[in-house]
């Protein structure tokens, strides 16, 4: 199978932890693209906290964003689909988010809204005053999520963070038997909340297809439990060596780890 499409996650994939691309990946990216492949970022991220890393790798592609919740037009600058939370589902989400004493980020049209700087928030908005300022998302704290939730266009996702895994795992338990919403684990410390029927794999399926191809001529890489739906359906799903033990168990092949030229060695190996 000749592929066509390189799928991309971006937090624990192609990204650092000091969230840089390896230049081994640039290069190898660079030659990918010479040779006629397209690459596409598929993560969980918000489409304005993408703008390093696209530009970095110069793309022309849609990004598929917050989980396959929509997919993101970069050169037009909008939406081209969307699955997005309805206001009654966030209302609900929210009420039940407030019970249980856990502070959320809310994703919507072109920004992240929160109303109390947890340490994952601070942690964020660290990382974007170190870029650019024509690159940095745009983090906005607000009295009430509740009244933002009514007044916005678009109600992407939740990211719910803490340090008790066991405590968000429950309420992820919950979120899903009693509000019917989805969540995907984005990080070992935040699960995502979304509109139910999204993901990574059939949001990029629903591409591959507008663009004349099949997910056979797909090759994805992923590290973490919301890249699973698309490492499945690629013709080739290629985990990280730092993925979690049940994400290697849905991938074709398990390469190395993050930090080291490991989707460069993989690219040279089975696409180019």
């Amino acid at each position: 199978m000749t592929f066509r499409v390189i799928a991309l996650d971006l937090d624990g994939t192609l990204l650092t932890a000091q969230k840089t691309i390896l230049q081994e990946s640039l290069d190898a990216l660079a030659l990918a693209k010479d040779a006629g492949l397209k690459p596409v970022i598929v993560t969980g991220r918000h489409h304005n906290a993408i703008h390093p890393f696209y530009q970095a790798l110069a793309l022309d592609t849609p990004a598929i964003c917050c989980n396959g919740t929509y997919l993101y037009d970069y050169q037009a600058k909008k939406v081209l689909t969307a699955d997005p939370m309805s206001p009654q589902q966030a209302s609900a989400l929210l009420e039940l988010l407030t019970e249980h004493g856990i502070h959320s980020l809310m994703y919507v049209d072109d920004a992240m809204l929160y109303e109390h700087a947890s340490g994952h928030i601070q942690r964020t908005e660290n990382w974007a005053l170190r870029l650019p300022e024509a690159q940095r998302p745009i983090f906005r704290q607000v009295a009430s999520l509740r009244d933002a939730a009514r007044s916005v266009e678009n109600i992407w996702k939740f990211a719910l963070t803490g340090e008790d895994i066991p405590r968000l795992q429950s309420l992820a338990l919950t979120i899903e038997r009693e509000l019917g919403l989805a969540c995907e684990w984005s990080w070992h410390d935040q699960v995502d909340v979304a509109a139910p029927g999204n993901s990574k794999g059939k949001r990029l399926a629903q591409w591959v297809e507008s663009q004349g191809l099949s997910m056979d001529q797909v090759v994805a890489f992923g590290d973490n439990h919301n890249d699973i739906s698309m490492l499945e359906r690629a013709g080739l799903g290629i985990a990280m060596g730092n993925a979690d033990d049940i994400v290697k168990s849905h991938a074709d092949k398990v390469i190395g780890p993050n930090t080291e030229a490991s989707i460069a060695d993989a690219l040279r190996q089975w696409v180019l």
